[in-house]
């Protein structure tokens, strides 16, 4: 199947002149697209209260996203937990890491990160054994990262702050697409929640990650483009290796 319309499931990049995606569309004459499949909604503190999790009774805090940053440290200003200065941040990558600076004075001392994977991560809170952990999440997370935590022996404690929710997708004709490509779970669960009756037919089908390839398949849909691997560490690679054969084929 020729590939001419590409939909992906974010927001458009910040800068889009400089994404992958736009040097990919330009390469090989392609319409891609962008829409948001999921919002991020913050627990309310009062609902957040009733968890009975107290911030202040943890020395170190795990962050996989800046969106566990953002609603960690609105959730202790709703709640008034003034966080203390020699409190631990253990991020997911460097990036997130950086974030933190938007909200606490950045000092290595105090901040880690791993490079990319949790696995990453996990070498480093190895290290700091003592320390009693709080995971900031979604109500939907990846459970291979308490379960790395048990198996270490680390203490730590869930504290649900946000929700992942479908955006409404009434505006996309999801049929005019030749691929749909998908970063996380709570993208493929958006396009059935939209889209009940939904039938892939002849459309390929791309994801990100593990998690992302498993929901695909529960859901009933055929994988063609799966990512990251050693040929393709991104999505944007991955899609390009394949519209680069599928377009040299006849129709």
């Amino acid at each position: 199947m020729k590939v001419k319309n590409i939909l992906v499931s974010q927001p458009p990049p910040v800068d889009l002149e400089k994404s992958p995606y736009t040097r990919l569309a330009e390469k090989y004459k392609l319409t891609i697209d962008y829409f948001k499949f999921i919002k991020i909604d913050g627990i309310p503190s009062k609902e957040f209260r009733q968890s009975r999790v107290n911030i202040l009774d943890y020395s170190a805090v795990i962050f996989t996203s800046r969106q566990a940053v953002d609603h960690y440290f609105r959730i202790a200003k709703e709640v008034r937990a003034d966080i203390p200065e020699d409190m631990k941040y253990f991020c997911i990558s460097e990036s997130t890491a950086y974030y933190l600076q938007n909200y606490i004075q950045f000092r290595k001392r105090k901040v880690f990160h791993g490079k990319q994977t949790f696995a990453d991560l996990m070498t480093v809170i190895k290290k700091h054994k003592d320390d009693k952990y709080l995971f900031p999440c979604s109500e939907i997370h990846k459970q291979d990262i308490p379960d790395a935590l048990k198996k270490e022996g680390i203490e730590f404690e869930k504290a649900v702050i946000y929700r992942t929710l479908a955006c409404d997708l009434s505006k996309i004709d999801i049929e005019s697409y030749d691929m749909l490509v998908f970063f996380s779970p709570s993208g493929v669960k958006s396009l059935f929640k939209n889209f009940p009756d939904f039938e892939q037919k002849k459309q390929i089908v791309a994801t990100f990650g593990k998690t992302t390839a498993t929901a695909a398949k529960d859901a009933g849909l055929k994988l063609t483009v799966i990512a990251p691997s050693q040929a393709a560490p991104s999505m944007s690679m991955a899609i390009e290796q394949f519209v680069k054969e599928a377009n040299k084929r006849k129709r």
